[in-house]
């Protein structure tokens, strides 16, 4: 046989391959799809129905991504970065030409199970299929009857700007075969009701796993591990575990500080800043204390990951944590107490707080160089405030000064270099 044949019955057999792996990937993202109606009659909706889909809204925080920053709600453009680039959330109003007015609730369902468009294009996880795909039918339709019934605004979709390949419906597909899988919430019978309520909302519509999960480098989240933490995409803010009493595992709280905590944002033993304020701000404290009990009664049976082995306390750069100290005599200690001990009701005890002992210090960086409010809530409407320091401190500053807020007072937490001070 000559070269030339072989090199033909190769590339057939490569071509057979690559045939059969198409057509592998095409039935992975067709699994699990019911058959859609695209030319299902007006949909009717009462108006029980509207006001449950608004309150889903809220627990799904569906407007802080479809609403931009001075924008008209659920109109979209906000862009969620991504480190493959910036993907722009839709404009989910019922307007014709550029929202969902002609989409019906198959369509919608399509979407929040599948994760496929009304044209049948697939999308994009930024939108957090992976986890509505968990939420009934039967809200489904509530979040659709809702969304029809705000007013239309005509505001073009933005353009996604993501590298090559992750701009393409290739490889997107291929990203889909491998980790995704529609899917339901199974109720657990050995769990009572209000666990099982818990659960839907943690990992429905709440989607938690989308911040305080880990990732893999092809940014799908790992559901096996749970909420152990992680980075968020695309930002330095660091999501601590909820499964670990050091990090922000609430399994030994009392239940009441558990419920503030997710309605007000701050507690006697905690507050939440940065994007976890957010999340307060625009969904759980709108919340009912029935689905925040249900919600708290979940995160605190989680099951404990186990605490870390004591460490060698770690070797201290004296000239170091000198220069921090002066910068916090002269910035921090006027709020924040000669030896970190805060004052009640205002500034958080920066002694023993297990923020400050994280090991990744993302989140204090971030204070410091950008400042953080806990949110407005009704049950805490003034809520005092970090201010930023960025424009006061350089990298070698903020270095400085937390890594002898890390040392003092009992805290542990290892230095930080000028290196991990450079996130913006």
């Amino acid at each position: 046989m000559t070269g030339r044949r072989l090199l033909v019955r190769a590339l057939l057999a490569l071509a057979v391959l690559l045939a059969l792996l198409a057509g592998a990937v095409v039935m992975l993202n067709l699994r699990g799809e019911d058959p859609v109606d695209d030319h299902a009659g007006p949909f009717a909706a009462t108006p029980g129905q509207i006001e449950r889909g608004r309150y889903l809204a809220l627990a799904g925080n569906c407007a802080g991504c479809h609403t931009a920053r001075g924008g008209a709600a659920y109109t979209g453009g906000r862009g969620i970065q991504t480190p493959f680039g910036t993907i722009f959330a839709g404009n989910l109003t019922p307007d014709d030409a550029t929202g969902i007015g002609r989409w019906n609730a198959d369509h919608f369902w399509r979407a929040m199970h599948n994760g496929r468009s009304r044209d049948g294009r697939l999308l994009y996880p930024a939108f957090p299929y992976t986890s509505f795909t968990q939420i009934s039918r039967e809200d489904s339709d509530a979040l659709f009857a809702w969304l029809r019934s705000l007013p239309p605004v005509a505001q073009a979709n933005r353009a996604h700007t993501l590298r090559f390949p992750y701009d393409t419906q290739a490889a997107l597909a291929v990203w889909r075969a491998l980790f995704f899988r529609p899917g339901a919430f199974t109720p657990q019978p050995a769990q009572s009701a209000e666990w099982n309520r818990g659960a839907y909302l943690v990992g429905g519509l709440g989607h938690c796993i989308a911040c305080h999960g880990s990732r893999n480098a092809l940014g799908a989240t790992d559901t096996a591990r749970g909420l152990v933490g992680g980075m968020l995409p695309g930002e330095n803010w660091y999501a601590p575990a909820l499964d670990a009493a050091h990090e922000a595992g609430v399994a030994e709280w009392p239940a009441d500080e558990v419920v503030a905590l997710l309605r007000t944002g701050a507690t006697a033993r905690a507050a939440v800043s940065g994007p976890m304020a957010e999340v307060v701000y625009a969904s759980t404290q709108h919340l009912s204390d029935v689905d925040l009990r249900a919600m708290a009664t979940y995160l605190q049976a989680l099951p404990q990951a186990p605490a870390p082995a004591p460490a060698a306390p770690p070797r201290r750069n004296e000239a170091l944590l000198l220069r921090g100290e002066r910068i916090y005599a002269q910035q921090c200690a006027w709020c924040h107490g000669d030896q970190g001990e805060g004052e009640p009701g205002a500034f958080p005890p920066l002694a023993g707080n297990r923020a400050v002992n994280l090991d990744n210090p993302a989140n204090l960086v971030q204070m410091v160089r950008r400042g953080g409010y806990a949110p407005a809530t009704e049950g805490n409407p003034r809520p005092y405030g970090m201010p930023p320091f960025g424009h006061v401190l350089n990298d070698d500053d903020i270095a400085a000064v937390l890594s002898y807020v890390r040392a003092s007072w009992g805290n542990t937490g290892a230095e930080i270099t000028p290196r991990q001070a450079m996130q913006r």
